[in-house]
């Protein structure tokens, strides 16, 4: 999304006003290296999925979530997992001492690590599903406002797009935040700037992004 615009599609929040990717660091301080060490270490557990893990980060406080660095909520995120998992206690996190030791935990060792690194998470699901919509189709992103997690972006829900591309059927996010390993068919849609944000200075810009079908119906 281009810099003029709001963030996330709300308005009030002013510019993005992003570092150049190709100057940009890695990390911008010392503690951020641990944080993301911690997040993938405790990940190979195979406690949770990388939908889990977002959920975990949006479930702050708005305010906190706002406030938030980038790793500050990865933080957050991973303490809410620990508890619910029963990894650590509230109690344990606040004191930084182990109180009671955790049992049938297998922690991978560096060659297991890699391997595991080197083999991703591939979404994709060998399920025989008839796509609802063919490349060309106009879609209209459902106006949706659960509690839980969902990949639309708020940018985007009641828009209308078209399908550039069908990815096959993926693990559908919403679902698999909450443990539900559901697959769904998965659509590359492009939009409009001017059909998501009126008329912008870039008009002739779009944005595509990767939808499942329950996100979608016809336009």
């Amino acid at each position: 999304m281009n810099g003029a615009h709001d963030m996330g599609g709300v308005q009030g929040f002013g510019p993005i006003n992003a570092e150049p990717e190709a100057t940009e660091p890695l990390f911008h301080a010392n503690w951020e290296r641990p944080v993301f060490a911690l997040t993938l270490a405790c990940g190979m557990l195979g406690k949770w999925n990388i939908d889990m893990s977002r959920h975990a980060r949006e479930r702050q406080a708005p305010t906190d979530y706002l406030n938030n660095s980038y790793y500050e909520t990865w933080l957050v995120g991973i303490q809410t997992l620990l508890v619910e998992a029963g990894l650590v206690s509230t109690s344990e996190l606040e004191s930084g001492k182990m109180e009671t030791a955790t049992s049938g935990i297998h922690a991978p060792d560096r060659a297991q690590a890699a391997r595991i690194l080197a083999a991703g998470g591939p979404t994709n699901m060998d399920l025989d599903i008839t796509p609802k919509f063919k490349i060309g189709d106009r879609v209209r992103v459902i106006n949706t406002h659960h509690a839980g997690h969902t990949r639309i972006p708020r940018y985007a829900r009641g828009r209308v797009g078209t399908v550039d591309h069908y990815n096959g059927v993926h693990v559908f996010a919403d679902a698999n935040a909450f443990g539900r390993r559901e697959g769904h068919p998965q659509y590359n849609i492009c939009f409009s700037a001017s059909e998501l944000w009126g008329n912008p200075p870039q008009a002739r810009d779009s944005v595509c992004i990767d939808l499942w079908q329950p996100h979608l119906e016809p336009a």
